[in-house]
């Protein structure tokens, strides 16, 4: 018999009981072919796929060649037994498939990064020929600032070339990009805070990328305003939608009209239920610690993007660069709905989810790999003004964590205690203005001895 609809739900999206944030979701219970699990029927291509590469495929010569293919099989074979055995994560569409299969890429992505950070720095480099001859050599230096005038009026043809020259293909991903991370974020003010930060980190880093060298206007009214803000604007308006959208599921063949079919069929890449973020940072130190370890790891897989293409020579416009961003669009997701269910539980000894553990390692081997192919950049020493910024923040948000969770805390609970105090006080002066000194004296500890003596 099918499962309570709540239960089905709270169940299949891995969260246990369900939370008050978590829509209410009506499901049949219909287990269709799609969503059986297929393992023999894998198991069975996979076998005759590598039975016909060993009896009807003549082996070539090319030990390049061959060396190549055999690594891409043993992927393949990996993601093949990942996506029909491994664990299923916290969301169930378009198909818990799907999400295993990203998930056993993130192994197949950090091995890889093990890799070339065991690699020298030119055999690194040079690896990255295997994947693409063109890759594996310098970059060359380009100019990404230089003329910040909005209206140039040297320029009789065209005065604006200046903001028509910025409008290229990285303004839609600016805006689905920060569209999809607030879709993962699910908070307006984190999504803000991490936009604004990271445009100061490219004011404080461009004298090391010079890809971060840019104009004030670029910064502020393209990225933040135009690009940033209006991703992050639209992503909200997707959340309200999808708090509000009524989660009601019905196996497709249950469906009279071709219409509902239609339908079901699209509905299917929405998500099973929707739990609404609620990141409460002030709420304890443990989930402000927690929030402040989000935006970091956040902000360093950031500026990772900018700067393993720089120490591994791959241009901005690489398909790599765009394979990772793809990668991280998928994963992201899960691992900050794993990350929120870890920090929501009250169990300290809750395991972090695997696909956020994955997460967080990748960020971190990536960073590794740019401290080890190129340290004389990192160590470039940041200007004396932005020095004193950064200094200048660090202690505000110190002296702030200090005054909320101590300071605030023991003058709350000081001013708690001085109140009781009073109250009690105004008891026992209340009762000696009304003449009753016994009732006073027996509200003492030794009340009772001193009405013997009195008597």
């Amino acid at each position: 018999s099918p499962e309570p609809p709540s239960a089905a739900g709270a169940e299949r999206d891995g969260a246990g009981p369900r939370r008050s944030t978590e829509s209410e979701v009506y499901d049949d219970g219909t287990n269709t072919f799609f969503w059986r699990a297929h393992t023999l029927t894998v198991l069975f291509i996979l076998t005759c796929a590598l039975g016909y590469v060993t009896l009807l495929e003549e082996t070539p010569q090319d030990t390049a060649y061959n060396t190549k293919r055999g690594i891409v099989a043993s992927i393949l074979v990996f993601l093949c037994f990942g996506v029909t055995q491994a664990k299923d994560g916290p969301f169930s569409r378009p198909h818990p498939a799907y999400w295993r299969f990203w998930l056993c890429v993130s192994v197949v992505y950090e091995l890889f990064l093990i890799f070339i950070l065991f690699q020298t720095v030119q055999d690194g480099r040079q690896f990255m020929k295997y994947i693409d001859p063109h890759l594996g050599v310098p970059l060359p230096e380009r100019d990404y600032g230089g003329n910040c005038l909005i209206y140039d009026p040297g320029n009789g043809t065209d005065p604006f070339h200046n903001i028509w020259d910025k409008l290229d293909g990285f303004v839609p991903a600016h805006f689905f990009g920060w569209y999809l991370k607030t879709l993962m974020i699910r908070d307006w003010w984190m999504c803000m805070i991490i936009s604004v930060m990271f445009e100061f980190l490219e004011y404080s880093l461009e004298h090391q990328l010079p890809n971060f060298s840019e104009c004030w206007w670029d910064h502020w009214i393209m990225d933040v305003i135009l690009c940033n803000g209006l991703g992050i604007y639209c992503g909200m308006k997707t959340l309200s939608w999808l708090s509000l959208k009524t989660y009601k599921w019905q196996g497709l063949w249950n469906i009279p009209t071709y219409k509902g079919k239609m339908k079901r069929i699209v509905f299917q890449f929405t998500p099973y239920s929707w739990v609404k973020f609620e990141w409460k940072p002030a709420s304890s130190l443990r989930r402000w610690l927690a929030v402040c370890g989000i935006i970091f790891v956040f902000l360093l897989a950031e500026l990772n993007t900018f700067y393993l293409k720089f120490v591994l020579w791959m241009p901005p416009e690489h398909y790599l660069v765009l394979l990772r961003l793809v990668f991280f669009v998928n994963v992201g997701g899960v691992a900050m709905r794993e990350i929120y269910d870890f920090m929501d539980d009250p169990k300290f000894h809750k395991k972090l989810g695997q696909q956020a553990w994955l997460v967080a390692a990748i960020t971190a081997t990536e960073f590794l790999i740019v401290v080890k192919y190129d340290p004389y950049t990192l160590t470039l020493s940041l200007p004396f003004y932005i020095t004193q910024c950064w200094i200048l923040g660090i202690i505000l948000v110190l002296t702030w964590t200090a005054w909320r969770f101590f300071i605030r805390d023991i003058t709350l609970r000081y001013k708690e205690i001085r109140r009781q105090k009073q109250e009690h006080r105004h008891e026992k002066d209340k009762c000696l203005s009304n003449g009753d000194g016994h009732s006073a004296l027996l509200d003492e500890p030794n009340g009772s001895k001193l009405r013997e003596r009195k008597l």
